[in-house]
């Protein structure tokens, strides 16, 4: 006996208004011909299966993409892409959704009042051990081929196409991570043979400037040795290919999955398919009398809501500013410390911090009505799901990048200079980047991101629902009492352990999907944009999803309850109605503005952060190979010494002066400055500018490149156009 719904409730009092609220319910799925079967436990579950004319009235409203009325007495004709029950699931949990008691209330709104507890579709347990024995859903699976059409067959289009996206970046994810294995290989080998890395670790008589006030002592540059050579491993010319390449192929895995795309739905039959049409034939399969709701559009709403999402962002950039201020002051009562008075300057205080703007609380998304209220009036689900998956991902993207922004851009460049520091209220004076360079703070970052983060997230992804799960399943159901007439018959209903079963799984909702997707978007973000600081992001990324596909599938099939399939031929909601061409799902818009701006952060990082630019300025410019041409020489020779700018130490602030002296007369830091008064150097624009013509030259060369290759590459295979153009030809005949 196969139901459609399994809906869940309290036992409540005989005549409370709860009782009441959902006898009314009842009655109204009764009067539309759904059979209801009840089983007492600790909770009342209530089965719920559709009659077949209710799916006949979709045949009839539907009919096929060719628009041919069928028999309305062969259920078999329904222009369905996956298996009957799915369908049936569909149809019944929107007409769930969508029933109307005679108190105006739906069920959404009987759950919130605790009327309903749960409402879900059951688990088949056929398909389940089908799913294990693929070794999708087990651990043990990781290198086994996804099987795309049985997900299909259970879960519907929209989990398929998840998983077909996940699986296809994942291949070519591959690609990038030996790519990045290789630059950060080329890097290795200039470990110990790089020129500036040698002239730092033979500085044993470069004093530098103290890192903070009080009690940090002046220091050898020779110190940071070995993080120079790291740093150097990093910030070399193969890096800058490497990030012109990421750029690129952010474009082609993004033409490919258009390919790729474009096929699978066209094997599915879901190139017509049409969202809107399907949704408005449900809400008639509901109600006859259904009046669709209007498209409407507010420019006055328009407005308050852009200028409301920016005021978010703007909050979001005062919590990172009020971080900077807690770092600034926390270090400097750690530098305070006796026991920070001898700390290496290879050290840096509180690193894990800058991360803390990266790890937010994961939102509820289960109530998207809660952003804006008053405002959005979306006319559709559809519609109400794009608006917040724009908002949800301009939030998250801001709240995870906010630290690497801030570390990449910020730290290091508005602290000023010795003698002279910006500082906080007067007193507390602004953090300073790694003594080896920025690059190496953002290196950092960007491993406790890729690996600390990603580890820690995958491990409590899978532990929550576990023990969740677990400790559901310890609550044993009480021994039924036969002084209750029928009790022993009722107790052994074939059903009641299956709903029970299902019923002790984790919940999920409409919008449990969109966590998943949320969640690898963010993690497509980091490897594309910030990959020239981190070249090893890619392979961290690979291992990541090799690990992340099975844990999703084991969530969906053993830890938590039956997903609602829903139908989709793209990934998000589509932007637009009508066929391959102009179906663009949201996700695939924020993946085209993701490969906009990878080529704008690594030209940043390169330009910015690393000492690419200022080398290569020294290299034509200033260096012993300059008007000669000597071979017997590094052309890099002498740029450390160059790049330091000389401090005299009497000029420190009158509350800073009384330091030691036993370092000399004076100090060096990374800079350049004149040594009388401070002002910039004529170097100092030189690199200015190079920076700035290597940005506007970077970008503007990966951009046509990457419209090159979108070119290039055609978003829908020549042979599903012709498949396509056979299939029209042949229904018009």
């Amino acid at each position: 006996e196969k139901w459609d719904f399994v809906l869940v409730s309290d036992i409540h009092e005989v005549g409370s208004e709860k009782e009441t609220k959902r006898k009314k319910f009842l009655d109204e799925l009764s009067k539309k011909g759904f059979t209801i079967k009840k089983i007492e436990d600790t909770k009342l579950f209530y089965g719920v299966r559709a009659p077949e004319q209710v799916f006949r009235k979709y045949q009839c409203l539907l009919g096929n993409p060719d628009k041919k009325l069928q028999n309305e007495n062969s259920p078999q004709d329904i222009p369905m892409t996956t298996s009957f029950s799915l369908f049936r699931i569909r149809i019944v949990h929107f007409i769930l959704q969508n029933t109307v008691t005679p108190d105006l209330e739906k069920l959404q709104g009987l759950m919130k009042k605790n009327v309903f507890e749960a409402a879900f579709p059951l688990h088949e347990k056929e398909a389940v051990r089908e799913f294990s024995r693929d070794n999708w859903a087990r651990w043990r699976g990781v290198f086994n081929q996804q099987p795309i059409e049985k997900i299909r067959g259970y879960f519907g289009e929209k989990v398929a196409l998840y998983f077909a996206w996940l699986g296809w970046y994942t291949y070519l994810l591959g690609f990038a991570a030996l790519a990045g294995v290789l630059t950060f290989v080329t890097g290795i080998t200039l470990f110990s043979s790089s020129q500036v890395s040698r002239e730092i670790c033979e500085a044993n008589t470069t004093i530098m400037c103290p890192l903070c006030d009080k009690k940090c002592p002046y220091w050898v540059l020779s110190d940071t040795c070995t993080y120079a050579k790291v740093t150097h491993m990093i910030d070399n010319e193969a890096t800058v290919l490497f990030a012109m390449f990421m750029a690129l192929w952010a474009t082609v895995f993004l033409e490919l999955w258009k390919r790729q795309r474009a096929t699978v739905v066209t094997n599915w039959n879901l190139y017509g398919w049409d969202e809107e049409e399907e949704e408005l034939a449900m809400e008639l399969i509901n109600n006859l009398q259904h009046e669709p709701r209007k498209y409407q559009h507010s420019y006055f709403r328009s407005t308050i809501i852009l200028l409301l999402v920016l005021l978010m962002i703007l909050v979001l950039i005062g919590i990172a500013h009020a971080l900077v201020i807690y770092r600034v002051i926390a270090t400097a009562l750690f530098a305070q410390s006796a026991c920070h008075s001898q700390m290496h300057p290879g050290s840096h205080p509180l690193p894990i911090l800058r991360h803390h703007k990266a790890s937010p609380r994961k939102l509820e998304p289960g109530s998207p009505r809660a952003l804006l209220p008053f405002l959005e009036k979306p006319r559709s689900f559809s519609q109400r799901e794009k608006n917040f998956t724009m908002k949800i991902f301009t939030f998250q993207f801001f709240t995870n990048f906010s630290s690497l922004i801030y570390i990449a851009f910020f730290l290091g460049r508005i602290n000023g200079r010795p003698g002279h520091y910006v500082r906080i209220a007067g007193r507390w004076r602004l953090e300073e980047c790694h003594p080896s360079g920025c690059i190496t703070d953002l290196f950092i970052q960007m491993a406790i991101i890729m690996l600390l983060k990603q580890t820690i997230s995958n491990v409590m992804e899978y532990l929550i629902p576990w023990i969740s799960h677990k400790l559901r399943k310890k609550q044993k159901s009480p021994k039924k009492r036969s002084i209750f007439l029928g009790e022993e018959e009722e107790a052994e209903d074939p059903c009641k352990r299956q709903w029970l079963k299902n019923y002790k799984l984790n919940e999920v909702n409409v919008f449990s999907l969109f966590d998943e997707f949320l969640e690898m978007m963010i993690q497509y973000s980091f490897p594309p944009i910030f990959v020239a600081a981190f070249p090893l992001a890619p392979l961290l990324a690979f291992f990541n999803n090799m690990s992340e596909i099975h844990l999703d599938a084991i969530k969906m099939v053993r830890l938590h309850r039956r997903m609602v399939p829903r139908r989709a031929n793209d990934i998000g909601e589509r932007g637009s109605t009508g066929t391959l061409r102009t179906a663009v799902g949201i996700w695939l818009q924020v993946l085209e503005a993701i490969g906009i701006l990878a080529v704008i952060g690594n030209g940043l990082v390169i330009a910015i952060t690393s000492d690419f630019i200022p080398m290569q300025v020294y290299k034509y410019m200033y260096s012993p190979c300059v008007g000669e041409n000597r071979t017997d020489v590094d052309c890099s020779t002498g740029y450390i010494n160059h790049s330091l700018s000389i401090f005299h130490i009497r000029d420190f602030e009158p509350d800073i002066g009384t330091r030691s002296r036993s370092a000399g007369l004076c100090c060096r830091y990374r800079d350049y400055r004149n040594a009388d008064d401070y002002s910039y150097t004529m170097q100092f624009w030189h690199v200015l500018a190079a920076r700035l013509a290597f940005l506007i030259i970077f970008e503007h060369v990966a951009l046509c490149v990457k419209l090159i290759a979108a070119w290039y590459i055609p978003d829908v295979p020549q042979k599903v156009k012709n498949d396509l153009l056979y299939s029209k030809h042949n229904d018009l005949r």
